[in-house]
């Protein structure tokens, strides 16, 4: 087949696997991070209404990783042996109950509770699409693609900080707080959606009745390819990979940017309306870090592509955000320098995470993707219950937000280190063609 023929089959499969999987999978993802942070917007209703302090918050935000943590790895696994769609639609089902029933909540036990059961729930759906891409899109292609689909996060904050700030005016209406409509009316969509996984999405593309039989081929035979390349970690025992040398130091990596983004999630709307500002004002306000970071999250992850390099694609980010972290001492009293370094702090954790994804699944391979990458995201989203119980218990004591998220950009900081130590060899992938 000539190569323009050949150039010509690949851009309509990946484009006809893009449109079919990757529209479904950002809206659920969408989905996914408003019922894991909306706890942030309830909070401004919710604390006092049923006796919830700021270390108890912070705790409650913090143990849902707990949960979290406990049942990722085993989840992915099962992602790997039923299949991504019977297991994406049951954890999305499992999370849209859970979430729901937050409305229930009468006092510091059952959120504490409920926090903990909703990190259960959503155990595996991050790590189980994550593995799921590397069946469908070649490695040059991923840091673009994971990058688009994580842009549900900040897109999760552009919209859900609006929506649940407007929804808070629904108090008093059938008798329910308006932090109780906040849970209801956005765990309804993920429940449905989780049902419409069972009929659109495909586990792999060899069951991919919508691709044509030569787009088929031409995948399949491409990601063989890939299969055969030696990875950094190579097959062993699931026990084996999740003590890997490299599982753990990524999972440093991933620690600080996995922190600076589920605390910006939950503590940003309290400080935001610290200044002053109405719900919905602190809903607008909040948006506006997370509309800038969404934009430079796919560009950068675009930029990874393009040149083939991972590594400083991923350090740079969490540098500056840590910097950015740092010089929030000198800003606590104007609201919109305040805006701009946590705008920073956003687009530096976000534009990390699409080439940190291509590069966590460039060294593990397929034989040890499924444990390995469950591992790096339970471990680095276990630090996120440190963070946050830290921040809330620091905020108690001394008032300052600047303070609490201190030992994040520590911890960020001391992954840049490891990651450039052990990627200083790292061969460049070969760029996207465009």
């Amino acid at each position: 087949m000539a190569a323009s023929a050949v150039d010509q089959l690949e851009q309509a499969t990946m484009r006809r696997v893009f449109w079919r999987l990757m529209p479904f999978l950002i809206i659920a993802y969408l989905l996914c991070y408003i019922d894991r942070v909306n706890v942030g917007f309830a909070s401004l209703q919710m604390n006092r209404a049923v006796g919830i302090d700021p270390k108890t918050y912070g705790l409650g935000a913090g143990i849902f990783f707990v949960g979290y943590f406990i049942l990722e790895v085993p989840s992915n696994l099962a992602l790997a042996r039923f299949g991504a769609r019977t297991w994406i639609a049951r954890i999305m089902i499992s999370w849209g109950i859970v979430s729901a029933a937050f409305a229930l909540i009468g006092g510091p036990t059952s959120f504490l509770i409920l926090r903990f059961l909703l990190g259960a729930a959503e155990a595996g759906f991050f790590p189980g699409v994550i593995l799921y891409l590397t069946y469908w899109f070649p490695s040059e292609y991923r840091a673009k693609i994971v990058g688009i689909f994580m842009v549900a996060i900040p897109v999760a904050g552009l919209i859900g900080s609006p929506i649940s700030g407007a929804i808070l005016g629904l108090d008093g209406v059938l008798g329910l707080g308006g932090w109780q409509w906040i849970f209801i009316l956005e765990a309804v969509p993920t429940i449905l959606l989780g049902i419409g996984a069972f009929v659109w999405l495909t586990d792999r593309p060899e069951h991919a009745d919508w691709l044509r039989l030569d787009q088929q081929r031409w995948l399949m035979t491409k990601l063989e390819a890939e299969r055969q390349r030696a990875p950094r970690v190579e097959h062993q025992s699931v026990w084996r990979i999740m003590t890997n040398r490299t599982v753990l130091m990524m999972a440093l990596v991933y620690a600080g940017a996995s922190g600076a983004s589920t605390s910006l999630a939950l503590w940003m709307p309290q400080l935001v309306k610290s200044f002053g500002l109405t719900n919905f004002q602190t809903g607008l306000v909040n948006a506006v870090p997370f509309a800038i970071a969404a934009v430079w999250m796919v560009m950068w992850g675009h930029s990874s592509d393009r040149s083939g390099e991972r590594v400083w694609h991923n350090a740079l980010p969490l540098l500056w955000m840590a910097l950015a972290m740092v010089a929030t001492f000198w800003v606590t009293n104007n609201l919109w320098l305040t805006i701009g370094l946590l705008t920073l702090i956003a687009a530096g954790t976000y534009a990390s995470k699409g080439p940190f994804w291509a590069l966590s699944s460039e060294w593990l391979g397929p034989a040890a993707a499924a444990a390995g990458l469950a591992q790096i995201n339970a471990l680095g989203n276990l630090s996120s219950f440190f963070f946050n119980w830290m921040i809330g218990w620091i905020k108690d004591e001394t008032g300052s937000f600047s303070l609490g998220i201190m030992p994040i950009a520590v911890v960020s900081v001391t992954g840049v280190c490891c990651l450039l130590v052990a990627g200083w060899r790292q061969p460049r992938t070969t760029a996207v063609r465009v």
